[in-house]
């Protein structure tokens, strides 16, 4: 399986130059994309970055975040994405933790950084078009099983860590997320979803591996009114949602909108509630809400429904290359070329199986339903939220003496955060003036919407906090 850089020269070659991807009033060429790619390779080459190294990537979406995966690629490197709502702090520890030699980002964000003493480029700027002026780099040899990607997810302990991906796993995992999804015919796509994430990745991935040119309409960042004007100007045929995001488009009126062309919505990153399908599907009565399954691990898929089955309320069928077994106690484990090698700096997978902390179920001909999850992640508008990140978070207040973060149902987002907080004996805090303090220290898709001030936070009787006795307090 050819490394990624090469994926992107044969997808040149097997559909021509072409306007390939519209942002913000502008289309935007299959060969002027590349082209761009293979000069700030040079420019990152010129910059010092060698084959294995991390480049962090922190931006918005914007067709220049492609132009340097593609070129992180190309110079033999590893992408690391980093959503850009994170903290300065989250910021920090990723870039840390990686080891990253170099950063690519927006004005913006600049200030995040504070005096890191990386090499950045900053798009729009001198030092971005220093590496545009450099000269094309050839595609750096890479092995199938060499690092692509150090994406980073929460822990339930501890701090973010990252999971490894090869050339191998995204690859793999693009070609199957296309098999599984892709129609003849329809070729034009709205993105909203950050390419930083793994689902985005996987969708940008997936598009080299297309066997028609395919056209990409993309977002900054998700607006639902925008997301409908788009998708009536630019008659998109599929696009890719998390649940949340069907939820805003309900609250704006689909019907208002010429739609006639959308066939397919695929939803994944988090539960999608059956009632937002049928709901989305009744407005818009063309289309079909398909729902996926994956996880950063596994390159972002596991499974998904397709497009010509009925509708069984399930995940799908595992896509293919993939193996799915469920354990003892019903947790979904799967093994195939998509699972990660390892975490950052720790052990590979057992056995090549991974175990992915959710409880599952199958049915009789293969379709995966999720019955719940074993860990307490909360998953809020399809970003992962790991409870003791927040609780961190929380406890760094100095009036604090103890939090605990549940999460509880939420129509718009999947999940919305709750956190429980014990005061200091003889200290003071409102939940505004805590909410205050995490504005500064949380990114904001993990910050808690809902802020409880506890006499005691209930313990098990060995000392652990008592999950289950919050979540009857919600």
């Amino acid at each position: 399986m050819p490394n990624l850089a090469r994926l992107a020269e044969e997808a040149l070659d097997r559909h021509g130059d072409y306007p390939s991807l519209w942002f913000e009033g502008t289309w935007h060429t299959s060969g002027g994309q590349l082209d761009r790619a293979t000069r700030i390779a040079g420019g990152l080459r010129g910059l010092g970055v060698r084959p294995g190294d991390r480049v962090a990537v922190v931006m918005a979406n914007c067709p220049e975040v492609a132009q340097v995966y593609q070129a992180v690629w190309r110079a033999g490197a590893v992408v690391t994405p980093v959503v850009f709502l994170v903290t300065a702090d989250e910021l920090r520890h990723v870039l840390a933790d990686a080891g990253a030699v170099a950063v690519v980002t927006s004005p913006e964000l600049v200030p995040k950084f504070g005096d890191l003493g990386l090499p950045t480029a900053v798009v729009g700027t001198p030092s971005f078009d220093a590496l545009l002026a450099a000269e094309p780099l050839p595609v750096a040899d890479r092995r199938d099983d060499d690092l692509a990607a150090l994406m980073y997810t929460g822990g339930t302990t501890g701090r973010s860590k990252g999971v490894a991906l090869t050339h191998a796993n995204l690859s793999s995992a693009g070609a199957a997320s296309r098999a599984a999804s892709a129609v003849p015919g329809l070729t034009v796509g709205l993105t909203a979803l950050p390419l930083s994430h793994s689902y985005g990745l996987l969708v940008t991935v997936g598009g080299l591996h297309a066997a028609e040119p395919p056209v990409s309409v993309l977002q900054r960042w998700f607006d639902p009114a925008g997301w409908l004007a788009l998708a009536e100007q630019h008659r998109v045929q599929v696009a890719a949602v998390v649940p949340s995001m069907l939820v805003m488009l309900l609250g704006q009126e689909p019907a208002r909108y010429n739609l006639e062309t959308l066939r397919f919505v695929f939803s994944g990153a988090a539960p999608l509630p059956p009632a937002v399908a049928a709901a989305f599907e009744r407005r818009v009565p063309q289309a079909r809400v398909l729902e996926g399954y994956g996880c950063t691990e596994t390159g972002g898929i596991i499974s998904a429904s397709p497009p010509d089955a009925p509708r069984r309320g399930t995940v799908g069928r595992p896509v293919q290359g993939v193996d799915l077994r469920l354990a003892e106690d019903g947790e979904i484990l799967v093994r195939g070329p998509n699972v990660m090698r390892a975490y950052w700096g720790g052990a590979g997978v057992d056995g090549g199986w991974f175990a992915t902390g959710d409880i599952g179920r199958l049915d009789e001909d293969g379709y995966l339903t999720i019955v719940d999850r074993k860990k307490d992640l909360i998953i809020r508008g399809g970003f992962n939220v790991y409870p003791r990140d927040v609780e961190d978070a929380v406890t760094a207040h100095p009036a604090v003496a103890m939090a605990a973060v549940v999460g509880r149902p939420d129509e718009r987002l999947g999940e919305e955060v709750v956190a429980f907080v014990e005061l200091r004996a003889g200290a003071s805090a409102t939940p505004e003036e805590i909410d205050a303090y995490l504005r500064e220290h949380l990114a904001a898709t993990k910050r808690p919407r809902e802020i409880r001030l506890v006499e005691r936070i209930p313990l098990t009787s060995v000392g652990k906090l008592d999950r289950k006795a919050l979540r009857a307090l919600l």
